[in-house]
Parts: C-alpha cells; sequence; structure tokens
C-alpha cells in the first residue's frame, strides 16, 4: 500500500469508528483513533478528526448518546445512508444497493448482518480496506454525503468533522452550500442521482 493509500485509509477509517453509535465499544476506540490520526501529515483531514475525537472524549456518553440518535437517526436530512439522497425510498434504491453488496463480495469485503451497504460508516471501512474503489463508490455518492455534510454543519454537530475530513481527500474541491451540492447532483452519473431531487435537506422525519 502507496503513503497516499495508507494516508487515505487512516482517514476513512477513523471517520467510520466515529460515524458509529457512541457506544462503549466505539467510546473505548478513540484513544486508538486518535493516536493513528496524530500520525498524519497536517490537513484538513486531520484537524477536523481530532476535534471530532476531543468533543467525543469530553461529551457524557448518555448526551453524546441521545445527539446521535436525534440527529443521525431520527432526522431525515442528516440520513448517513448514501443511496437515501439519491434513490429516496424507491425500488430503485433496492437495486443500488445491491449493486454496492456486489463491489463489496468481489472485493471479499463481508456486511455485518443486518446492516445495510450503503451506511456511511460501512462505506468508509470498505474504502480503508479498498483506496480506488471506495474512493470512486463515495464520489458516486459525493452529492448525498456532501448535502450530509451541509446539514451537520448547519446544525453545528460533532458529526459534520469526519464528515467534513472524508470530503476533504475526495478529488475535487467541496460545495459551498446546498445549490451547489444539486448542482454537482445535476452533472454526476445519471443513474446515481435518479430521485434526489423531491428530498429536501431543510425537512425533518
Amino acid at each position: 500500500m502507496s503513503g497516499r493509500d495508507r494516508r487515505l485509509a487512516v482517514v476513512m477509517q477513523a471517520a467510520s469508528v466515529l460515524l458509529q453509535y457512541p457506544d462503549e465499544r466505539v467510546l473505548a476506540t478513540l484513544p486508538v483513533v486518535e493516536t493513528a490520526v496524530r500520525e498524519l501529515a497536517g490537513s484538513t483531514a486531520r484537524r477536523h478528526l481530532l476535534d471530532a475525537v476531543a468533543t467525543m472524549s469530553t461529551t457524557r456518553p448518555r448526551d453524546l448518546q441521545e445527539h446521535y440518535v436525534r440527529v443521525l437517526d431520527r432526522s431525515r436530512r442528516c440520513c448517513p445512508y448514501l443511496t437515501w439522497w439519491t434513490e429516496g425510498e424507491t425500488r430503485r434504491r433496492g437495486l443500488a444497493l445491491a449493486r454496492i453488496k456486489q463491489i463489496y463480495r468481489a472485493h471479499g469485503f463481508e456486511l455485518v448482518a443486518n446492516e445495510l451497504p450503503d451506511y456511511l460508516p460501512v462505506m468508509l471501512e470498505f474504502a480503508a480496506d479498498e483506496p480506488d474503489e471506495g474512493v470512486r463508490l463515495l464520489q458516486e455518492h459525493r452529492a448525498g454525503l456532501e448535502l450530509l455534510r451541509l446539514a451537520l454543519v448547519e446544525r453545528e454537530s460533532t458529526y459534520a468533522h469526519p464528515v467534513t475530513a472524508v470530503c476533504a481527500v475526495l478529488p475535487g474541491p467541496s460545495p459551498r452550500d446546498e445549490a451547489a451540492a444539486r448542482a454537482l447532483a445535476r452533472t454526476g452519473p445519471p443513474e446515481e442521482l435518479v430521485g434526489l431531487e423531491p428530498f429536501s435537506v431543510g425537512a425533518d422525519r
């Protein structure tokens, strides 16, 4: 693995951990995540990941868990399942999920039972193992990823930091606002972007 791939793998794996429900297992991993991230050269991704670790390490677990549920579980505008942003709750989404599963299977990547393949932490874990294919997959869903980032930033959520870190290491600049993210959607791969327009990041469940 090249130096570039190793750095990318650290960012993806760290973000994957930080974006999972903050149970005892995840919180116990924070020192390991911090050590790995601190070894990265100074960068936007490093700064955002360390900011997330610092906040999560100093926040009461119960408060952190309540925030996670409120923002990432119950708020449609912060949905961490990336095909939802492009396909919504339609039959097309089932096809998109099946395609992602096929990509995982082709690389020997096994899903944890009951987890959907488009769950962002899962996609990031795959990208940590398979940087080239993982980055391509994230780029295909870049519009949804950026809309999630913007929604989390607007909410001033600590979970904006790991998403921002991921966007910072993907090719090309991040859109500055929702309009730019939706413009990115319109110019992306058509088969991945059908269905985005009806969903508003301004509406909660």
